[in-house]
């Protein structure tokens, strides 16, 4: 006993030595400081970095900064690579020159600000006001993780904000290796010629090469799960030493490698479940443990030159952002909650701060002053822009949701409800992309799980098969949990499939149901003619029929043809919904083929429910010849066929033979074939409520009561 107590107390010295007891010490620091300080109403990202600052070798010297240094790095990495990852790349690129214009505001005017008060007021060179002003230029996204959180990630503000980042960083970074170069009389033409080869190198593996590979990878090796995980960290990694290779810093590169991925990893799919749990639960924390790790407290009782600097360094780091962000949302028309967000992203000083500060001080550029005060400085930044951007992003998130309320008062009070009916278990391939589909275009905010469905036929052996189907569909289950979607599981006894599926639809008010493309080539006149037939005599709802040729995630284009009239149809809106739904979770455009009443319709959906999903529009009304659109469908496209049950508003007869015109001329082609729903009761009966059916039910009954004698009078005498 007393040998335990004594090999304990050794381990216990201090700072810590034992890698496992300091790995288990950070976690514990991870897991119970968001906790505690939630009750002050204090963002859990201050609480991490001031366990930094307490563990840290200024303070009670805990934990030495080596023994976290490795995951430190790993998780600055991570924060950039999730921003380039979560990026909504439509948004970005019709918003690049609102990135542009940030960018330069957020370093034109810090380091206009700066260099003055270095230089004038605190009497520093040429060289050291020069470095430490743009030091107050540069900023490190500490309160990305918030907006991530909160799910305002996709906000316009939040695209110009991470887009600005990376364009003053590298700025940055280019002035710190001029003045470098400058003091070690190494800039001439070589040194530019080699920045600007080993740049065009890095960019074109990162944006030419690397997506080709990971297209591949992720479609040869679809099953593996796993595997996709670590190869989205080797990439990450990888491109941050390519990025070091070529003279950048490395967070350049993490956000390059996001970018990279940005359309192979949808933001509702389980791979980006699986990146942002790992990235929020472990390597962000740590970095910003090792933040706190930095500061050193004891430089305010170093003497009143030490303090002066360090509020001054801070108040112009702060001010400057802040009217930075002010021109922005003036020039930009932003509201007061976006210019507060962009603040609160552009506010915080860490990484990339102490980085140039720290190539500074060991080249003798600049003093023990700066370093200290900038140190402080990080403290000081980082706290005010986790408490603003919290605050900015918490109100975004009520007002979006009130936004969202209205609009679904004037549309529908009815939440979206997805059911799935699967028959081929045993295909789980098939029925996984199905699955992932359903996932894309389910509304996120809706209250309905994702309902699978199996119908199991009516016989001796109905009991058993339906505790064999639902064993089956578990499997489908724990798919979707991992991208965090509820599932339930349905399995019901019918003498038929379209019989069940049309009884479940009415019982749980389903309104969209996926099903899967026959699985035997040929057979689509029996879907169509037999089993379609009865799901579509027994059910108003909307009707997805899905072929998945390849993942969703190498798609290109969503190709959608649309027939005339189509806009009056009451499921409209909600089909063109999801598969905005579902350009926006690919990063990939709409190609629109309809009629001009259908476009301008389209128009109003895109302004009334602020979609983002980019869309290039064609007139097309040749549907005799329907074929001519394949001129212009590439192999990675996803053709959309808009049809109509018999007797809509938008109902063509020729539009019987599409669907086996789809899998005879687009076989290698992801197809989907879509029934929008064309019937409301709802809508018929407020257009009606003052007419009563009570006079036609009276004629009916009439009418049956005569037909039922005459078919006595024909009745042969038994």
């Amino acid at each position: 006993m007393l040998d335990f107590f004594n090999k304990l107390a050794e381990e216990f010295v201090l700072p810590l030595e034992n890698p496992i007891l300091v790995f288990s010490l950070v976690l514990f620091i991870i897991l119970l400081s968001p906790i505690v300080l939630k009750r002050f109403n204090i963002p859990g990202l201050i609480g991490l970095i001031i366990a930094g600052v307490i563990i840290g070798p200024h303070a009670f010297n805990m934990v030495k900064k080596e023994s976290i240094e490795l995951f430190s790095t790993l998780g600055l990495l991570y924060i950039m690579f999730i921003a380039g990852l979560e990026l909504d790349l439509n948004e970005f690129k019709a918003n690049k020159y609102k990135s542009l214009l940030f960018g330069i505001l957020t370093f034109i005017i810090p380091l206009s600000i700066g260099f003055p008060v270095c230089h004038y007021l605190l009497g520093y060179d040429f060289n050291a006001s020069l470095l430490t002003a743009s030091m107050f230029a540069t900023h490190t996204l500490v309160a990305y993780p918030i907006v991530s959180k909160l799910g305002v990630s996709r906000n316009q503000a939040v695209a110009v904000a991470v887009g600005g980042t990376i364009l003053t960083d590298t700025a940055v970074l280019i002035i710190l290796a001029v003045v470098m170069g400058k003091s070690q009389g190494a800039l001439n033409q070589e040194f530019w010629i080699r920045l600007g080869v080993s740049f065009t190198i890095f960019t074109i593996i990162m944006f030419l090469i690397i997506p080709r590979i990971a297209k591949w990878f992720f479609r040869k090796l679809e099953s593996e799960k796993h595997s996709h995980y670590i190869f989205v960290l080797s990439v990450l990694f990888f491109a941050a030493f390519l990025a070091e290779v070529a003279g950048l810093e490395p967070i350049i590169g993490a956000f390059a490698a996001g970018l990279a991925l940005n359309k192979l990893i949808p933001s509702s799919s389980a791979l980006m479940n699986r990146v942002e749990f790992m990235g929020n639960s472990l390597f962000i924390p740590f970095f910003l443990i090792s933040v706190g790790m930095i500061v050193d407290v004891r430089v305010i009782l170093s003497g009143p030159m030490a303090i002066i600097i360090a509020v001054t360094l801070s108040v112009v780091a702060i001010f400057s952002k802040w009217v930075a962000a002010l021109f922005t949302q003036l020039i930009l028309r932003y509201s007061k909650l976006q210019r507060q967000l962009i603040f609160g992203l552009s506010s915080s000083h860490a990484a990339a701060t102490l980085a140039i500060i720290l190539v500074g001080f060991r080249a003798n550029i600049i003093d023990d002053n700066i370093l200290n005060g900038t140190i402080i400085l990080i403290l000081i930044t980082c706290i005010v822009a986790s408490f603003v951007t919290e605050r900015a992003a918490k109100q975004l998130v009520v007002q979006s949701d009130a936004a969202e309320v209205n609009v679904g008062k004037t549309a529908s009070t009815k939440s979206e409800h997805i059911l799935l009916p699967i028959e081929d278990v045993a295909n789980f391939e098939k029925i996984e992309k199905i699955l992932e589909l359903a996932i894309f275009i389910k509304d996120k905010k809706s209250a309905h799980p994702l309902s699978v469905l199996t119908v199991v036929s009516n016989d001796s052996d109905a009991e058993v098969n339906l505790v064999k189907a639902r064993n089956k569909l578990e499997e489908f289950v724990r798919q979707a949990s991992a991208s965090e979607t509820k599932v339930n599981v349905i399995t019901t006894i019918d003498h038929n499939p379209g019989s069940g599926i049309g009884r479940i639809s009415r019982e749980i008010m389903a309104d969209i149901i996926v099903l899967g493309w026959p699985t035997r080539a040929g057979f689509i006149d029996k879907l169509i003619g037999e089993k379609m037939d009865s799901i579509l005599n027994n059910t108003d709802k909307t009707i997805y029929i899905c072929h998945l040729e390849k993942p969703l995630v190498v798609h290109k284009r969503i190709v959608i043809t649309v027939p005339p009239l189509a806009e009056y149809e009451s499921g409209f809106k909600l089909w063109f919904v999801n598969m905005a739904k579902l350009a926006q979770e690919l990063s990939i455009s709409i190609e629109l083929y309809s009629g001009e009443s259908t476009q301008k319709a389209v128009d109003r959906l895109y302004k009334k429910h602020k979609l983002t999903a980019s869309i290039h529009k064609h007139l097309f009304v040749e549907w005799d010849d329907f074929l001519i659109l394949s001129r212009n469908i590439g192999e990675d496209d996803l053709i959309v066929l808009v049809s109509a049950r018999k007797g809509a508003t938008s109902y063509l007869s020729l539009m019987d033979k599409l669907p086996q015109k789809l899998e005879k001329y687009f076989k290698t082609n992801s197809r989907l074939i879509i029934y929008p729903q064309h019937f409301s009761g709802e809508n018929i009966l407020d257009q009606y409520h003052d007419v009563t059916g009570r006079p036609l039910n009276k004629r009916i009954e009439a009418v049956q009561k005569i037909g039922k004698e005459i078919g006595a009078f024909f009745k042969p005498d038994s």
